[in-house]
């Protein structure tokens, strides 16, 4: 049984951990306030999900899933996601993370400073560019005409295919953006920030974006 080990269960962490166990994963839920505070949203999942600290969901993990605020990344923990496919769904918006000014400027983007953090894993940049509430109530199955896509981003070839399976499997088609450098792509105030969109339309939206430069 594949495990999802989240680090961060908030709104988007929570929506991903509500969709895996329905599609037959097992999950393992952390937070910055610890276990107990994920007490009704393990009672809500089921006996496929637990509770535990940020060191225990990343070494359970089959596929990590970063969830929290750009700001946080320093609190990740880098051992146990050695050479794991690790799902950040990160944006950065300097109003909540304070200035950071190669973000400022383009030079590099929220997932390579992640990836930078996390050298033994492999970063792929996935659910940032969807509302919370869209993973479960836009999800359709594989091969249904209009279904919605996502866009993934990273460098190593076998984490993006364990997480486009994953994407696949709860209900999305998938976007290959390339590798990690190209996820600027659906950061905020880019054309496929936010709308739901099909894959030639996502495909079309990522090629008219244009990078901020400082």
């Amino acid at each position: 049984m594949t495990t999802i080990g989240l680090i961060g269960a908030g709104h988007i962490g929570s929506q991903i951990a509500r969709t895996a166990v329905a599609h037959g994963y097992d999950v393992v839920l952390s937070n910055s306030r610890g276990p107990e505070s994920l007490r009704d949203l393990v009672e809500e999942l089921g006996r496929a999900s637990r509770a535990a600290t940020s060191i225990e969901a990343a070494e359970a993990a089959d596929i990590a899933v970063v969830t929290i605020p750009f700001k946080a990344i320093e609190t990740v923990p880098v051992t146990p996601l050695a050479a794991k496919p690790v799902i950040d769904t990160n944006n950065y918006y300097w109003q909540r993370d304070g200035h950071v000014a190669e973000l400022d400027d383009g030079s590099t983007t929220s997932s390579e400073l992640l990836q930078r953090r996390l050298a033994g894993a492999h970063v792929v940049k996935a659910f940032n560019h969807i509302q919370a509430g869209a993973i479960t109530g836009d999800a359709q199955a594989p091969g249904t005409t209009d279904r919605r896509a996502l866009v993934m981003a990273g460098d190593d070839a076998d984490a993006k295919a364990a997480v486009g399976a994953f994407i696949d499997e709860i209900g999305f088609d998938v976007v290959d953006l390339g590798p990690l450098a190209e996820g600027w792509r659906v950061q905020p105030n880019t054309p496929a920030y936010g709308p739901r969109l099909t894959a030639d339309e996502l495909r079309e939206a990522t090629a008219a974006a244009v990078r901020p430069r400082g």
